[in-house]
């Protein structure tokens, strides 16, 4: 999407991904028909996957057969992160409501709390969180979104100097 913001999603024939002379452009749905009028972000494909679904702007599919029993988890694990980057709070409730456990449990993450060595090295590999965010879910630049548990004496998670505060923004920070 290169550096569109909310709302200037560009043309499937001049993204930079598919190629143009392909018939397939001609025939999908183009980003700015199928995303307008949803909750916008600044990031990634800039829609707001989780309030939208929240909102009900979308109903995706829950299963593809009935006999499928449907798991949904409410539960928040806090991963402490080493260095001074805030820990690390990850929202089962969201991605529940999109996937299965089995997409991750016990494939890229042990179900065991503990068991599974994370490093962003691994995410920013396309491994472990990466095989979704920076692909289909928001990008892996929206630090603060995941590293987003304050540390003793910090009042609210620190964004490095130098860093566009509009591009690192956690949920809920600076939305209208």
């Amino acid at each position: 999407m290169g550096a569109a913001w909310a709302g200037e999603w560009l043309p499937l024939a001049n993204d930079g991904i598919h190629d143009p002379r392909s018939r397939a452009v001609k025939i999908l749905q183009q980003p700015r028909e199928a995303l307008q009028g949803l909750t916008p972000d600044h990031a990634g494909n800039q829609v707001r996957w989780v309030q939208v679904l929240e909102k009900g702007e979308i109903r995706p599919r829950e299963k593809l057969f009935p006999q499928t029993v449907v798991q949904k988890l409410d539960l928040d694990v806090i991963l402490d992160a080493k260095g001074g980057m805030p820990a690390v709070r990850f929202p089962h409730r969201p991605h529940t409501e999109w996937l299965d456990c089995v997409n991750c449990h016990d494939g890229l993450f042990a179900k065991s709390v503990g068991q599974s060595k994370i490093s962003m090295f691994k995410i920013l590999q396309g491994e472990q969180c990466g095989v979704c965010h920076g692909a289909v879910a928001f990008p892996l630049t929206e630090c603060a979104r995941c590293h987003s548990i304050p540390r003793p004496g910090q009042s609210k998670p620190v964004i490095p100097a130098g860093i566009d505060p509009r591009i690192h923004q956690a949920i809920g920070q600076g939305q209208k």
